[in-house]
């Protein structure tokens, strides 16, 4: 008889771009045969394309009635959620909007979303805490274990960090780095995989501690510094820590999201695909070329997320749209 958290890190193994089909599986000690009949028959009726969704994009608007919103996003053509707003004190999702009084528990939301045919895949979630030090290893410790409880729950492939701590040289980032290991370490004993979302800041340099930067640059010569994306590539361990590649925040810190899925082929397993409001509108993201590049490094998956609307439009409005680009694009499989 497999026990309770042995079939949720069996059926993590099947993401939203497939860890493992049910050969593999059959090959794990600890895989029973109807965890392994059940991820197989997922995996058989998964004909269409998988698109997943970051929830933020709606905020309030899927609040307000989440059963009925979640249907009519499985009926846009989502597969997959990547849901915000975890309460570190509760345990519940909401909104970090102040006035929200919409909290859901793990338990209601993922029965909300299985009835609307949908899979929560993964989760945005950051502690409160802010100083990334050695002396506060242990209170990271207490928020990773905990939230790794309650994501096991709901049964996600992912918890992803979209907070960048403040970095001022080098010396800081290996030190954020080492507790990010230690948040991969604490959330794969549970079958899920420990990542890190990029903004744009990612994308600064940053010196060693005690450089000072040049006073006059010769504006020909190579920038100093090592940008902080790179060092939390290079700082954290592969098996622990994974990264979640924000296509559109790489190109506003005036980067190629190519390029990175280029020079780092093994670390990136996840992308938020995201444009200025719609996907594919603006015409500033090259999406086929980013999709190709992505199915070349073995993408797990991708969610597209969308930023507040300008111009008074509703989000459902964006996501649908975004969603029918995606289903209609020949580059995405």
């Amino acid at each position: 008889m497999t026990d309770r958290r042995t079939f949720l890190k069996n059926l993590s193994l099947l993401t939203v771009g497939g860890w493992a089909g049910s050969k593999a599986l059959a090959a794990t000690p600890a895989a029973s045969k109807e965890t392994i009949d059940a991820i197989t028959a997922a995996t058989e009726s998964a004909g269409a394309k998988k698109i997943g969704l970051q929830t933020y994009s709606l905020g309030q608007e899927l609040l307000q009635d989440l059963p009925n919103g979640l249907k009519r996003l499985a009926k846009m053509g989502y597969t997959d959620l990547e849901i915000f707003g975890y309460q570190e004190k509760t345990g519940q999702f909401g909104d970090y909007n102040p006035k929200n009084t919409t909290f859901i528990s793990p338990k209601d939301y993922k029965r909300m979303a299985e009835d609307a045919g949908l899979r929560i895949s993964s989760s945005h979630l950051s502690p409160s805490l802010r100083e990334y030090t050695k002396a506060n290893m242990p209170k990271f410790e207490e928020f990773w274990k905990k939230a790794t409880d309650i994501h096991a729950e709901l049964g996600v492939s992912y918890m992803v960090q979209p907070s960048l701590p403040r970095i001022e040289n080098e010396d800081d980032a290996k030190r954020v780095c080492e507790i990010f290991n230690r948040a991969g370490e604490i959330a794969s004993k549970a079958g899920i995989r420990w990542g890190y979302h990029n903004h744009s800041n990612e994308f600064k340099r940053v010196l060693k501690a005690g450089e000072k930067p040049e006073q006059n640059p010769n504006p020909w010569a190579p920038p100093k510094g090592t940008y902080i994306e790179e060092l939390f590539l290079k700082n954290t361990d592969a098996d622990k820590v994974m990264f979640e590649l924000d296509v559109y925040w790489a190109v506003m810190g005036q980067q190629d999201p190519v390029e990175w899925m280029e020079n780092y082929p093994d670390r990136f397993k996840l992308l938020h695909i995201k444009d200025r409001w719609i996907i594919g509108d603006s015409g500033m993201m090259n999406f086929p070329n980013i999709f190709k590049k992505a199915y070349e490094i073995g993408i797990l998956g991708y969610f597209v997320e969308l930023e507040g609307d300008r111009k008074g439009r509703t989000q459902f409005e964006g996501v649908e749209k975004s969603a029918a680009y995606l289903r209609e694009a020949s580059f995405v499989k």
